[in-house]
């Protein structure tokens, strides 16, 4: 059964938005530099003082700032990112980074979650990142309106068959970011921000402390979790998520969605034809348009 998105209330994002790149504040570039080139297989293009463009195929995914010093994420996690995920084209690429991560013994965590296969690392400062390969959209199903995702084993050997004779070298050509997941503080403050006043919509709000969300129907684009509530939001002398990206269609979809944050009360700005605006953590998100 194809999935159908629970329609945002007042307002909806066009179907055809999507994540676009994030930036992350690490302790050290060039220990960073290793585990995002060496280990994910992105390459850098660009490099501008202390930050650095890394991308797949010409397309921007990870800023890298630095700031020496920063403390790590702890094991209990801070309000702000909870992991950043690369969405891989095919299932053989992901095969074949299984394959790479498990021959450099780098420490992973794999699942199945019905609508897609997942990897999980961590980066050198602790901050969370996904690497996954989207099962057929056709084959995702609904269960009482909602998207229907768990967390379960993933099948790892038959995931590796997928990769037949041939090696990993680095991120393709059409890797993506897919989704965003962030720790919140509380989940009904965040589908007032991100749902209702953003305009993405809800798909799967039954998983234990989570919500998900998405445009275009989509699995999530977006994913909020209480799973660290009571700690503090991640601050300036913090590795965090300093900003992540959606990206719409046009100027005119950029400013629809600023004009609907003030309208709920939140105080976006303007920058260069792209809008700023910080959650209610302090987690902020820049909306840019293709044009």
């Amino acid at each position: 059964m194809n999935a159908s998105p629970s329609a945002a209330p007042h307002r909806q994002l066009p179907a055809v938005t999507r994540p676009g790149a994030v930036r992350l504040q690490v302790a050290a570039l060039g220990r960073s530099l290793a585990f995002y080139e060496g280990v994910l297989g992105l390459g850098v293009l660009d490099r501008k003082g202390p930050a650095v463009v890394l991308g797949a195929g010409g397309a921007a995914l990870v800023v890298l700032n630095e700031r020496p010093g920063v403390r790590p994420v702890p094991p209990a996690g801070r309000l702000g990112l909870y992991h950043a995920a690369l969405l891989l084209p095919a299932r053989a690429d992901l095969a074949r980074f299984l394959r790479h991560v498990a021959e450099r013994g780098e420490r992973i965590g794999t699942s199945d979650h019905l609508v897609s296969e997942a990897v999980y690392l961590t980066d050198p400062d602790g901050l969370g990142i996904e690497v996954y390969a989207d099962r057929p959209r056709a084959t995702w199903r609904t269960v009482g309106g909602q998207i229907a995702m768990a967390t379960r084993p993933l099948d790892v050997q038959d995931l590796l068959r997928a990769a037949g004779g041939t090696r990993w070298t680095g991120a393709p050509e059409g890797t993506r970011v897919g989704h965003v997941h962030l720790h919140v503080g509380d989940l009904g403050a965040a589908e007032a921000f991100y749902h209702e006043a953003l305009g993405l919509d809800k798909v799967v709000w039954g998983y234990p402390g989570a919500l998900f969300l998405s445009a275009g129907g989509y699995h999530h684009h977006l994913g909020l979790n209480t799973w660290a509530a009571g700690a503090p939001p991640a601050g300036e002398e913090d590795a965090r998520l300093l900003e992540w990206t959606l990206v719409v269609p046009t100027a005119a979809d950029v400013e629809a969605a600023a004009r609907s944050l003030e309208a709920a009360g939140y105080a976006p700005t303007r920058d260069a034809g792209a809008c700023l605006v910080a959650d209610p953590w302090g987690t902020t998100l820049r909306i840019t348009s293709d044009s």
